[in-house]
């Protein structure tokens, strides 16, 4: 099977020409499918943050090869691989960073090591796998050759996942941890709207919100627009993740966040 599309999702940044160099090698390959740029800003190496932009991208877009390259790893033992959806494949290293997405494109199916020299570039450079083993990789998936050709099978069960955030629920209490941070400032925590549902929480309700030491007074609400400007807000996103988002402003400067701390909430009885 052939893919029109592949989404391409990297933390090289834009001042240099890694993503460039990229896209070329695709072109030299398969010229027929077209890149979607997801992000080439994840933050260097934060291969969490890499998962959770890959994860909350998939779903909307069409049937693909997802080219992902957070790698810190890069040089090491470990796997570089092509995981099998029922909608589409995913190409990067075995770290973690595919497999949220892999869940939300029904699963992994199947795995393969890429280690076949005839789908990659020679020699291969140690720092550079996005170059010489990840982008070939795609291209060649894309212009249809199947994933078992690229290398031997790995069990799915074997691929590298990242830790489960952890969510505790009581009736008007919600404990959680920062899972992601947009650029806007926005907290995406990792409870999700039937966890809030679960809390008791409805729309207009107060609820105290700590974090880092500090405690704040939020608003559950459906749009930023519901409270006033500078306000504190608590909602679910688009990705169905509860958040906290400051009304013209940055929860993430307002609470000095990051992703991992611990969130508590607690919601005033109505």
């Amino acid at each position: 099977m052939s893919y029109d599309w592949i989404s391409f999702t990297t933390d090289y940044g834009t001042d240099d020409g890694f993503v460039g160099v990229c896209e070329g090698v695709v072109a030299g390959i398969a010229a027929g499918p077209r890149i979607i740029h997801i992000s080439h800003t994840i933050p260097p190496q934060d291969v969490r943050r890499g998962a959770a932009v890959l994860a909350q991208s998939v779903p909307f877009l069409p049937p693909s090869v997802h080219l992902a390259v957070v790698d810190p790893g890069v040089g090491t033992d470990r796997k570089g691989v092509v995981v099998v959806t029922s909608r589409g494949l995913l190409v990067g290293p075995d770290n973690g960073l595919l497999m949220p997405a892999a869940e939300l494109l029904g699963g992994a199916r199947a795995a393969y090591e890429l280690t076949e020299p005839a789908y990659r570039l020679s020699p291969v450079s140690a720092t550079f796998h996005g170059r010489d083993v990840f982008a070939p990789a795609a291209a060649h998936l894309a212009a249809g050759v199947p994933a078992e050709r690229l290398g031997p099978p790995v069990d799915p069960a074997t691929l590298v996942r990242l830790p489960e955030p952890k969510t505790f629920v009581e009736t008007g209490k919600l404990s959680t941890e920062i899972r992601y941070i947009d650029t806007f400032g926005n907290l995406q925590l990792a409870a999700t709207a039937a966890d809030l549902d679960a809390s008791g929480a409805v729309l207009g309700a107060t609820a105290h919100a700590d974090l880092n030491g500090r405690s704040m007074t939020a608003t559950v609400a459906r749009t930023f627009a519901d409270t006033t400007r500078d306000g504190l807000i608590l909602y679910v996103d688009s990705g169905g993740r509860v958040a906290l988002a400051v009304n013209g402003g940055s929860a993430a400067h307002a609470f000095g966040g990051k992703v991992g701390d611990p969130v508590r909430l607690l919601f005033a009885r109505s």
